[in-house]
């Protein structure tokens, strides 16, 4: 390729890929995503700085990877924390715009005869034929296209009718295509000679209807069948009548820090929060330190030069990490069923024991620490056996010429020397484990809940379980007190993180 061409050919790309962006970005502006059409503006900027400046030039093989991070994961997060300052909620989906748009849309049955429809071809078009029921008189409209399109994309058309005496044609729009254009017929408001609009109320069934509100100049909607005004109320997030009552579908507003407040200030909602917590962390730990200690245990017993059949034992122990966590869950949420499970069966064959796994809070807890640490202990049983490998035998060697055993050589050079490179991985687990939502969803749903809660809270919850329970189920979906948990969960976990990075790094220093 000529050095001219080459020299032309990257600042070409670059615009085109920039104005490509550009456009993109407008788009998604224009559809109210101001959040992401800034993240992509800012990703779009870095691209055409990196890529046109030699300054940056190291940077170009990083840009995809920072692209991907800023879309990815900062959009996420900073719309997560976006959406903890507003009243988000499954009564509050819609933007204001459109939650006024729906109810403007909104009709009623009026009174009036009720017509018999049938939809006819009219050479790529279709016409209506009304017959009214009582009298037997039909009316016809005009051509009109009827294809399948979004709701979005249609609009309200009025359409004449003229008398007519011609019986039913063949070729009639069947059943089936009615309701595949079933929105654009809705959207069809057809004028009898005497006046009155009749639309669409049944697959084969026009009738008088009238729009249930009207707008008003200073915003506010009149209901045309009581008469009475709704007003917005952008504090609440709903069009209220004079004495208060709410109309749904609510809309979105700012909120500010309520969210947040709610969480610290609602005894409801504060006293589960804070027990969550701290089972949350009290789990976090208990996992990671049974996970690692039997993991750490069984590296040892597979690393005995004397042990036969190595090769066997560690395929059996590492099969609980390859069967998929969901099926082990499931299948241990039978084995301790309180009535037919074997653990329960067994213990009551050799105890007389019947224990209550899922409705003792206590027990509950148990069992998850009990699963979890049955689904965790292979991975770090196999990073511990890498890690001892890397010991030199020499350390082992001269143990053994001092008279040490196998305990002191486990606690006096196997644990402090894999401990340190483990500890990053440590950290991670602890991490996972703080937001493993599977294995609370699968295994015990939260259950036992808490009494006297705002929203439902149980004994096994995690603070992700928690906040996914808030946000999905059954108590109203509220996704902007969800979020605004999910944001409170993040800075607590970040904050550990980092203490124990921090913890770390001092404990090694000393050592050192």
């Amino acid at each position: 390729m000529p050095k001219a061409l080459k020299r032309f050919l990257l600042p070409a790309v670059i615009l085109a890929l920039g104005l490509a962006g550009l456009y993109v970005t407008t788009l998604v502006y224009a559809m109210g995503e101001t959040l992401l059409a800034a993240v992509m503006l800012a990703t779009l900027a870095c691209f055409v700085w990196i890529y046109t400046t030699q300054k940056a030039y190291a940077y170009r093989y990083l840009f995809p990877g920072i692209g991907a991070a800023l879309i990815f994961v900062v959009f996420p997060m900073l719309y997560t924390v976006r959406i903890g300052f507003t009243n988000y909620s499954s009564k509050n989906l819609l933007n204001f715009k459109r939650a006024t748009q729906y109810l403007l849309e909104e009709t009623y049955r009026a009174d009036g005869s009720t017509f018999n429809s049938e939809v006819i071809p009219d050479g790529g078009r279709w016409r209506i034929r009304l017959e009214d029921a009582d009298s037997g008189a039909a009316y016809l409209t005009g051509p009109v296209p009827l294809e399948p399109a979004e709701p979005a994309e249609q609009a309200t058309a009025t359409l004449p009718a003229l008398p007519t005496k011609e019986p039913v044609p063949e070729g009639v729009m069947t059943l089936r295509e009615i309701i595949e254009r079933q929105e654009a017929l809705k959207r069809l408001v057809v004028v009898l000679p005497s006046g009155v609009h009749v639309r669409m109320t049944g697959l084969h069934e026009f009738a008088p209807q009238r729009l249930q509100y009207t707008r008003n100049p200073d915003g506010s909607l009149t209901n045309n069948q009581d008469q009475s005004v709704l007003r917005p109320n952008l504090k609440t997030g709903f069009y209220e009548t004079a004495d208060g009552e709410q109309v749904q579908p609510g809309f979105q507003v700012d909120i500010g820090w309520r969210n947040y407040t709610q969480i610290f200030t609602d005894a409801s909602l504060r006293e589960p929060f804070g027990h969550i917590f701290v089972w949350t962390v009290l789990f976090s730990a208990l996992s990671v330190l049974f996970c690692t200690s039997l993991g750490m245990v069984l590296a040892v017993l597979l690393n005995w030069d004397s042990l036969r059949f190595k090769g066997a034992y560690r395929l059996l122990l590492f099969l609980p990490y390859a069967i998929p966590s969901f099926i082990s869950i499931l299948v241990f949420k039978g084995l301790f069923n309180q009535n037919t499970g074997e653990i329960n069966l067994v213990l009551h064959g050799l105890f007389g024991l019947s224990p209550t796994w899922f409705s003792d809070p206590f027990l509950a807890r148990s069992m998850l620490l009990i699963v979890n640490t049955w689904l965790g202990f292979p991975y770090m049983m196999v990073v511990c056996m890498g890690l001892i490998k890397a010991i030199p035998n020499d350390l082992y060697e001269a143990s053994s010429v001092a008279g040490a055993g196998p305990i002191t050589n486990f606690f006096k050079i196997t644990v402090p020397l894999i401990i340190r490179p483990l500890t990053p991985l440590l950290i991670a687990s602890f991490a996972f484990n703080f937001n493993n939502l599977v294995l609370v969803n699968l295994l015990t749903g939260g259950l036992p809940d808490y009494l006297n809660t705002s929203v439902p809270a149980g004994t096994t919850d995690l603070l992700a379980t928690y906040t996914y329970r808030i946000a999905f189920q059954d108590s109203g979906q509220k996704f902007g007190l969800a979020a605004a948990i999910s944001t409170v969960v993040f800075l607590m976990v970040a904050a550990i993180a980092l203490i124990q990075i921090r913890a770390t790094k001092i404990s090694q220093q000393d050592k050192g």
